[in-house]
């Protein structure tokens, strides 16, 4: 219970300070783009156009909605990290007292082999699929409370109006709009992480002299994988959005998607799979013209 709690607290407090964060990453991922490009520098300090990054976005957002709207869907949120944490570590508690062998667990960890390395992402993966099956309807109301800002909508206002609202007008399905592309990117993000990281400390980490460098391993594996199966969740997200009353989930930011694999194809092949992906250093899309008047790429 005590860890559960100091999880619940670490993750409310994480989620409240990055909030403003996935709120401009959300709008950004949408193709909402309030602001022209703007000539500056990049890296290597060539003169390039570049779109406003977070910092500009979010002063923008401040100009309109004051300080306080950088927090547009904060409660829902908070709400499914609770619930999510809570989930996770009760599935992840039942394994553990499936597995009497406490000792030998902990002689795995030191040298895990392959077998205990699968058996482990396993039980990972069936905790945090059942977390994200619990919290998503969360999820879908707290973007969509991000988007309003577009439209500058009220629709969806507070958790139980929310429901109300989804449930009315879209059904029990409605509340898991764009859970598959979010569930088959979550299981493929640990799946590449957990095994690229168990084979380079086997294989290209086994010197002793190379034993602190093994910390480090899971941490390079988890961004490299969150970066391969990225499109996963900006189908997601956009999925979550699509063809629900708001501007920012309807023409001319996106038609009505007839399923996610839709919004996949039609994202390659506008050449999209990875908008958002980067809040700073932000390129103009090649070939493409900023539209003012509908504040955004076309």
């Amino acid at each position: 219970m005590a860890d559960t709690a100091s999880q619940l607290l670490l993750g409310s407090g994480l989620t409240v300070v990055s909030h403003p964060l996935m709120y401009v990453k959300m709008l950004v991922q949408v193709g909402h783009e309030p602001m022209p490009p703007t000539l500056g520098r990049n890296l290597f300090g060539r003169q390039v156009y570049q779109l406003p990054g977070f910092f500009a976005y979010a002063k923008h957002i401040i100009s309109i909605d004051g300080k306080t709207g950088l927090f547009k869907g904060l409660t829902p949120r908070l709400c499914a990290g609770a619930v999510g944490t809570v989930v996770h570590s009760k599935v992840l508690q039942c394994y553990q007292n499936q597995n009497q062998m406490e000792e030998t667990t902990c002689r795995q960890k030191e040298n895990p082999s392959l077998d205990f390395v699968i058996k482990e992402t396993t039980q990972e993966m069936v905790a945090r699929s059942a977390a994200t099956l619990i919290t998503h309807p969360f999820h879908v109301i707290t973007l969509r409370c991000m988007v309003q800002f577009i439209g500058r909508e009220t629709k969806y206002d507070g958790i139980f109006g929310s429901i109300v609202t989804i449930y009315r007008e879209e059904g029990v399905l409605g509340f898991f709009a764009g859970l598959i592309p979010r569930l088959l990117g979550d299981v493929l993000s640990l799946w590449i992480c957990n095994m690229v990281a168990f084979f380079i400390n086997k294989y290209a980490l086994e010197n002793e002299a190379m034993g602190e460098m093994k910390s480090y391993s899971q941490a390079v594996t988890g961004f490299l994988a969150s970066m391969l199966t990225y499109p996963f969740v900006l189908v997601s997200n956009l999925m979550a959005v699509n063809n629900c009353g708001l501007a920012g989930g309807s023409l001319p930011y996106a038609p009505a998607y007839s399923s996610w694999t839709d919004c996949w194809r039609q994202l390659s092949k506008e050449g999209n799979s990875n908008r958002g992906n980067s809040l700073f250093f932000r390129k103009v899309p090649a070939g493409k013209s900023y539209v003012y008047e509908q504040k955004r790429f076309y």
